[in-house]
């Protein structure tokens, strides 16, 4: 401990599953207790239920429904909207920074929480990194649905017939969770926008999913697996099996299969990596992960904690616990109670936790489940998956919204709207060079008079990230 007088600080790293339920788990257990100053450090000022993010992408669902503001959720921790930089285990000091990396802050801590997650990894493949959109962050399923509409909207013009293929074929490299519902929402966004666009035809349409090993969502056990690889199929979906993307080039992407797929739409969901900031500390780690013991604990660093994608936490068949979001919120409950324990100097707790089931939605009410080892699929697993993920859903404003934008969606349309803003056309000139009936007329939308100044100022696209 840092032995400094007056409140004992506990800094969590992160605002996902882990970080957010560390801090209201000790909101919880500590109420009002002034000597304990709880500090949450994150990226955006939201906590982001990522596993509602395709249909974010897809649009089911609005932007703002699946987010929950932080100051919200968490009303006795201090938040930190900002970037970690690096962490100091021997000064016990984290360094981060806010304002695009102009202002620097140390946050010291006698208690750190590291639950940073995990960032995707290209594994350096040529051209991925420059062409490939990810389905991480709230910024990335906007992206996506963006680049589909835009697609859209420029292959139904008859200039773009001989281009249409790169336009509109998709192809999702990963066949685990994020993959799969990524692919089956996408598929049924694009085959029920296709009605409003009069020149394109559902034989213009191509989407793919590209997967290494030899069936969908090894997770879930191959009976289901195959199911959801049927169920994809009689959609129009191709499923592509012991492949891998082994480089992108321009429009095209190449298949370690030896085939080559013409397509300006390429979503990268295969792979992740711990977070970069670990690499630095001397703790041990697997395969980036930060090992710690059965409590939670970093072992050899007093006062350092980790939970969730970032750690490698011993389970009792002798191997780790897998990242998944349950596991996680049960994570953050142990180690807030753990803690506690530390502090009052009770004995600390092991975390036990056995997997209850996997959930995943493969589009058209659809869904496939293991539920204590028995397996659902169709309609039933769909409802499931709804049921179980709304429970979880922070706040009951947002709990209602996302009920009421699933009823809704039973009877109207997916929007086709992009989430793009821009700026109004500008003008600098002398008041004298304007003419006189200038009020009665309006430019023609996305246009410059020809005597403008300057440039108009470039289209700018939503980024949330």
């Amino acid at each position: 401990m840092s032995g400094t007088k007056g409140p004992l600080r506990v800094v969590i790293l992160g605002g996902g599953f882990g970080g957010i339920t560390v801090a209201r788990e000790l909101e919880r257990r500590l109420h009002r207790d002034d000597s304990v100053h709880v500090t949450l450090v994150n990226r955006e000022n939201y906590f982001l239920f990522t596993p509602m993010l395709h249909e974010v992408a897809a649009s089911d669902l609005d932007l703002a429904t699946i987010v929950n503001p932080i100051r919200k959720l968490l009303r006795r921790t201090s938040l930190f909207t900002g970037l970690v930089e690096s962490i100091d285990t021997a000064a016990h000091v984290v360094r981060v920074t806010h304002a695009d990396g102009a202002h620097a802050h140390l946050l010291p801590y006698d208690h750190l929480v590291v639950a940073l997650g995990a960032v995707t990894n290209f594994y350096g493949i040529a051209g991925l990194d420059q062409r490939a959109v990810t389905m991480k962050t709230l910024g990335d399923a906007i992206a996506l649905r963006n680049q589909l509409i835009e697609r859209l909207e420029e292959a139904d013009f008859e200039c773009s017939r001989d281009i249409r293929e790169p336009l509109l074929t998709v192809l999702v490299a990963g066949g685990g969770f994020a993959g799969v519902e990524t692919v089956a929402a996408v598929n049924d966004f694009l085959r029920a926008a296709l009605r409003f666009y009069p020149n394109l035809r559902p034989t213009d349409l191509r989407v793919m999913i590209v997967h290494p090993g030899a069936y969908l969502l090894p997770e879930l056990g191959e009976t289901l697996g195959r199911y959801t690889q049927a169920q994809l199929r009689a959609r129009g979906v191709e499923v592509v099996l012991n492949t891998k993307v082994a480089a992108v080039h321009d429009d095209q992407v190449q298949l370690t299969n030896g085939s080559v797929v013409a397509t300006r739409n390429l979503v990268w969901t295969a792979g992740t990596s711990a977070n970069p900031v670990l690499d630095n500390l001397p703790c041990g780690k697997a395969r980036g992960r930060l090992v710690v013991d059965a409590t939670l604990q970093v072992p050899g660093h007093s006062g350092l904690w980790a939970l969730g994608d970032c750690a490698s936490i011993p389970a009792p068949d002798g191997g780790s616990y897998p990242p998944t979001a349950q596991h996680a919120l049960r994570q953050g409950k142990q180690l807030a109670a753990n803690i506690i324990a530390t502090i009052r100097a009770t004995p600390l707790s092991p975390f036990r936790f056995r997997t209850l089931g996997l959930l995943a939605s493969i589009g058209q009410r659809t869904g496939v489940a293991s539920i204590l080892g028995v397996n659902f699929s169709g309609f039933v697993a769909w409802w499931l998956w709804r049921t179980i993920y709304l429970a979880k859903l922070p706040r009951l404003e947002k709990k209602v919204r996302v009920a009421l934008q699933w009823t809704l969606d039973v009877f109207f349309s997916k929007d086709i709207v992009q989430f793009a803003t821009r700026h109004a056309p500008t003008i600098s000139r002398a008041d004298s060079a304007a003419p006189e009936d200038s009020g009665n007329h309006l430019p023609l939308a996305g246009t410059m008079p020809r005597d403008a100044t300057h440039d108009a100022p470039p289209s700018l696209t939503l980024e949330i990230a």
